[in-house]
């Protein structure tokens, strides 16, 4: 190396350089771009256990617009989380349930739910 040129990890021979710190990973970006959403993380914890109605989903989270509620679970349903059912009959009642793949969340959620009972007071 000539004299006075720069060595590895520094700039004008004086300064450090920073490393890149490591890039996120895809299929995380992936996972937090839908499950990361407002309301959704409740949604997909409330249908972990059965199929709900929609009114019924409604009442289960406080706070949510139904329109919001209906837009969240057709992301979740375009995504393959979430199937819509109509029940025929009158009225006829809409109930949503978690797909195979909605379901494979269960063990993350809980995980994280005792994560949080545990580090959030």
């Amino acid at each position: 190396m000539p004299p006075g040129a720069p060595r590895s990890g520094e700039r004008n021979g004086t300064e450090p350089v920073a490393e890149p710190c490591k890039t996120v990973d895809a299929a995380i970006t992936r996972a937090f771009a839908l499950l990361g959403k407002r309301w959704t993380g409740p949604i997909v914890a409330v249908l972990i256990e059965d199929p709900v109605h929609f009114a019924d989903l409604h009442r289960a989270i406080p706070g949510i617009s139904e329109r919001m509620l209906s837009a969240r679970l057709t992301e979740l349903g375009a995504a393959g989380l979430v199937v819509r059912e109509v029940a025929e009959g009158p009225p006829p009642r809409v109930s949503y349930r978690l797909t195979e793949t909605g379901g494979a969340l269960e063990p993350a959620l809980k995980e994280l739910a005792a994560w949080a009972e545990r580090h959030l007071p």
